[in-house]
């Protein structure tokens, strides 16, 4: 179990280091390849220019799974990019079309305007502390269980934070939690639930093990998945 929990942190470390470089590095590429489309004359009698399907196709297929990637299925730059996509015929104006919206995202990806990418990511990785976290516990490792939930919880928490706007470093989980709490990213029956985790939390982070229960554990892992759910998906 302890190697497993060890394998999930160097994939989320390499995950974070590795993944926004090489979006970086497609949008540029991509930016590149459009610049170089072909806009052939449409022939006597007609007026504008074209760019050959397969050229012009397999731009927009890398670009649309890049925007994909980056933005989610639900957000405007996909949803934009899709309906043009759909409407393309290779005509100038189309593919055009297509090239502003592309630019517009990487744009806003450069920006650093998009936070949906390291939330999106970050609870993949969590999803997998949870489900260890659960699998521990169903086998009777309580301690192991509270430390993977824990540690889950106080960076979901920290790097939702950060995506929202406010500064989480070098700050208390129960001063990350003031935060969230004053600007009115948390509420309802997460905001009382969150008053009982950092109590947990030193209590399994400090290893006093006599002082964390089963159920404690569990409110835990039900509120990281609750929270992960709401949170840092789509």
């Amino acid at each position: 179990m302890a190697n497993k929990a060890v394998l999930c942190t160097y994939f989320f470390t390499y995950y974070q280091a590795m993944l926004i470089p090489l979006f970086v590095q497609r949008f540029n590429e991509l930016a590149e390849d459009v610049g170089r489309l072909q806009f052939h004359s449409n022939g006597s009698g007609f007026s504008g220019t074209h760019v050959k399907t397969g050229d012009w196709q397999r731009w927009a297929t890398s670009a649309q799974s890049l925007i994909l990637a980056v933005f989610g299925g639900g957000a405007p730059h996909y949803v934009n990019f899709l309906s043009a996509f759909e409407k393309c015929s290779g005509a100038d104006y189309d593919v055009m079309t297509l090239r502003g919206v592309f630019l517009a995202a990487k744009d806003d990806f450069e920006g650093g305007y998009v936070f949906n990418v390291d939330l999106r990511v970050s609870g993949e990785v969590f999803g997998n502390f949870v489900m260890l976290a659960r699998q521990s516990l169903a086998e009777g490792h309580k301690d192991v269980a509270a430390v993977l939930a824990c540690a889950a919880l106080e960076d979901a928490l920290k790097r939702f934070s950060t995506a929202s706007g406010a500064d989480a470093d070098g700050k208390s989980m129960q001063e990350v939690i003031n935060g969230l709490k004053s600007k009115g990213l948390v509420g309802g029956a997460q905001k009382t639930m969150l008053d009982a985790m950092p109590r947990i939390r030193n209590h399994a982070l400090h290893a006093e093990w006599d002082k964390l229960s089963e159920p404690d554990v569990n409110a835990v892992i039900g509120f990281v998945e609750q929270f992960l759910l709401t949170k840092f998906s789509d």
